[in-house]
C-alpha cells in the first residue's frame, strides 16, 4: 500500500492548522487572475478552499483514496465547487483539462516526491508547456539547511497529536527520519498510535521518502525546463530566505526570452 494510501484518513485532521499557503495562494490569485492548477491535489486541502472562493481549479493525484475524500467533501456541498476539476492521473503523462494557466501550484512538499532529475525537468518541462506566458509557477519546499545542520538521532519524535474527526480517536503522530546527505534523501517513518473507543492502542506505520532541494540546484532545474526566478521567500509570510527560514517558497515566471534548447545562437 503507498504512503498516502495508508494515511489518507488521518491527512486532513493532522494538516488542520495548515492554513497559511491558501491565504498565500488567494492572495497571490488577485495578481494572477484565471485558472489554477495543482499538482498532488490530494485530498483538496488547498484545492477546494480555493474554488470555494469562485477560482476556476485543476487539480490532479494519482492516489485514489487521497482523491475519494476531495470528492466526498465535494458531493457534501456540491454548489460550492462547480469551478473544480480532479482528475487521477500521472502529472508527467496525464492529458490536463486545459493550458494556459495562470497559476500552477506544486503546493507543500509535492516536488520533494519527485527523486530523478530527469523526472524533475519532465514534470516542470511539461508544466512551463501548460502556464500562461503571464503565469506563476509556485513551489512550496522546506528549507533544506536545517536538517543538514541538525544532528542526526534515531529517536522517535513526537509530531503532534490531534483528533480523527470519523472515529473521534485520539492519534498521536510521531516519526523516525535519516538523511542521507549525499543523495539528498530523507527516509522517514510516519508512526500514529490511535487510541480507541475502548483504550486499546492501534498502531499505524507508513514510510516515506523525501528528497531535499537546494536553491541553486531549484534555479538550474527551472532554467532547464524554461523558467527563470522571480522570488525565493523563506515563508508563506513574504518573509526573505535566508538563513534559519523554515521555507523556500520559490516563484518562477517563463523565460519567454530563453531560446529553445539545441537552437544556435545567430
Amino acid at each position: 500500500m503507498s504512503f498516502y494510501s495508508s494515511i489518507a484518513r488521518f491527512y486532513d485532521a493532522e494538516n488542520a492548522d495548515k492554513t497559511d499557503d491558501i491565504d498565500f495562494y488567494l492572495e497571490l490569485s488577485d495578481e494572477y487572475p484565471g485558472a489554477i492548477l495543482e499538482i498532488g491535489v490530494g485530498s483538496g486541502r488547498v484545492a477546494l478552499p480555493l474554488a470555494e472562493r469562485g477560482l476556476v481549479v485543476d487539480g490532479i493525484d494519482n492516489n485514489k483514496p487521497m482523491l475519494e475524500r476531495a470528492r466526498a467533501r465535494i458531493a457534501a456541498n456540491p454548489e460550492v465547487y462547480t469551478t473544480l476539476t480532479l482528475q487521477e492521473g500521472d502529472a508527467l503523462a496525464a492529458a490536463f483539462p486545459k493550458s494556459g494557466y495562470s497559476m500552477i501550484l506544486l503546493s507543500y512538499n509535492m516536488l520533494m516526491h519527485f527523486h530523478q532529475q530527469e523526472k524533475q525537468i519532465a514534470l516542470l518541462t511539461r508544466l512551463r508547456d501548460m502556464i500562461a506566458d503571464g503565469g506563476i509557477l509556485v513551489i512550496d519546499l522546506p528549507n533544506a539547511g536545517e536538517p543538514y545542520a541538525g544532528t542526526d538521532s534515531d529517536a522517535i519524535t513526537l509530531e503532534r497529536t490531534f483528533i480523527e474527526p470519523e472515529s473521534g480517536h485520539m492519534v498521536m503522530q510521531q516519526s523516525v527520519s535519516a538523511l542521507d546527505r549525499t543523495t539528498q534523501f530523507m527516509r522517514v517513518l510516519w508512526i500514529y498510535d490511535e487510541i480507541t473507543g475502548d483504550g486499546a492502542l492501534k498502531r499505524h506505520t507508513a514510510p516515506i521518502v523525501f528528497r531535499y532541494y537546494f536553491p541553486y540546484e531549484v534555479q538550474l532545474l527551472l532554467r532547464l525546463a524554461g523558467f527563470r526566478l522571480d522570488q525565493m521567500l523563506g515563508d508563506m509570510d513574504g518573509s526573505p530566505f535566508e538563513d534559519g527560514c523554515p521555507r523556500m517558497i520559490v516563484l518562477a515566471i517563463p523565460d519567454i526570452e530563453l531560446e529553445p534548447e539545441g537552437e544556435d545562437e545567430a
